[in-house]
């Protein structure tokens, strides 16, 4: 069954916690870009994590990354699609990952988005591989952690060129 045919409800959704969070806490039931949709809902938990000294965010977003793994493979089991569109999850851990190497200022919270979203969708090598090949949670982790590895230094060659984007 593929993504496109399996329907999933948000009654299914917000009746066990594993699928809640694998939803991104209903933002995956987006009918639109849900991953997209899922992004956003990192932003806000970005945002409340931003404060957090670096140590602690660092282990934060790890945790997010680790505790994803059985999470989106439990979701994906439960609806019986590998890497159903509206799991999250994964989106979430890999725009805090993403923001863990971005510069400060608001300015950067939006190009980190839109470089996540950039990569995570394009899918260069190896990122398009391991979505492909890597299954269970961890393929679905993988592939949006390596896409963040990809937004970082995107995101670092910006400021690069553009100096004055560091101080917005």
């Amino acid at each position: 069954m593929s993504s496109a045919q399996a329907i999933v409800t948000a009654r299914f959704v917000f009746s066990s916690p594993v699928r809640f969070l694998a939803f991104g806490f209903g933002s995956g039931l987006s009918p639109v870009a849900p991953g997209t949709a899922g992004t956003v809902a990192a932003v806000a938990l970005y945002l409340l994590m931003a404060p957090l000294p670096t140590g602690i965010y660092l282990l934060a977003t790890a945790s997010v990354f680790v505790a994803g793994i059985p999470i989106c493979g439990r979701a994906a089991s439960d609806i019986g699609v590998h890497d159903h569109g509206g799991i999250v999850w994964d989106e979430i851990a890999g725009y805090l990952i993403t923001m863990a190497f971005a510069p400060g200022g608001g300015l950067w919270v939006i190009a980190g988005f839109l470089a996540f979203r950039l990569f995570d969708i394009l899918k260069p090598w190896p990122i398009g591989w391991a979505d492909a090949r890597v299954s269970g949670g961890f393929g679905i982790m993988l592939d949006d952690a390596i896409a963040a590895l990809y937004a970082a230094p995107f995101l670092w060659l910006i400021q690069a060129l553009s100096g004055s984007l560091a101080t917005i």
